[in-house]
């Protein structure tokens, strides 16, 4: 998640939607903020202290965590926006990006459909829980009754073109995006699936199918 209080925007970043892309878009223009010194601070002090002293919002916090804890007034005069990513191709993400990152975390020549069936398993081992796409993306963008507390919901598919948007709203020149984290190890997502693990992904994340609107 990235505040600020000159521009008067709130980035809410869910995991392996380009948001590392949009952090480094926009960190150079957080110098400026007059919060800027105080905040890094408090970021620093969060990871000295294992972040278990509630003295930052965490990166990949939720809207309604802000929301609880910044002031009513303020919170609503910010411009909150978000990404969101195609969930069929967010599980191939995670795959190869624990793959790369935790390989510890998956069994020796895990296959994708091995991979994701263990995941969406109720059952499934602990190491799953650590795994953020395991969550709806829906959930970083409501209140406690499920209604949309964000201004704008860009798309990971039409990252640069939403981004511009964002700028736009936020009164920044245009920003052309780094190419961070960006993986060369992948076949398009749709190689990966079966009718089966299709279906099963589908069941799974049916609310974010629903609610983002997206199809195989």
């Amino acid at each position: 998640m990235l505040l600020s209080h000159q521009k008067k925007f709130l980035f809410v970043h869910i995991a392996k939607t380009g948001g590392t892309s949009i952090r480094a878009a926009l960190q150079k223009h957080r110098w400026q903020d007059p919060y800027y010194l105080p905040m890094w601070v408090a970021s620093k002090l969060s990871r000295l202290a294992h972040h278990e002293v509630a003295i930052k919002i965490p990166r990949h916090a939720k809207a309604i965590t802000a929301k609880e804890m910044l002031p009513h007034p303020f919170f609503e005069s910010l411009f909150k926006f978000a990404f969101v990513r195609n969930p069929w191709d967010l599980q191939v993400s995670s795959y190869h990006h624990i793959g790369r990152e935790r390989p510890d975390l998956l069994l020796p020549d895990e296959t994708f459909e091995a991979f994701l069936r263990r995941k969406l398993d109720p059952d499934r081992p602990w190491q799953y829980h650590i795994d953020t796409s395991i969550t709806q993306q829906s959930d970083y963008l409501v209140d406690l009754q499920g209604h949309l507390i964000v201004d704008f919901v860009g798309h990971y598919e039409t990252l640069q073109q939403d981004f511009d948007h964002c700028c736009q709203q936020i009164g920044l020149p245009r920003v052309e995006l780094p190419h961070r984290r960006k993986a060369n190890d992948r076949l398009a997502y749709r190689d990966y699936y079966t009718p089966e693990t299709q279906a099963l992904v589908g069941e799974a994340f049916a609310r974010d199918i629903d609610i983002l609107g997206y199809t195989f």
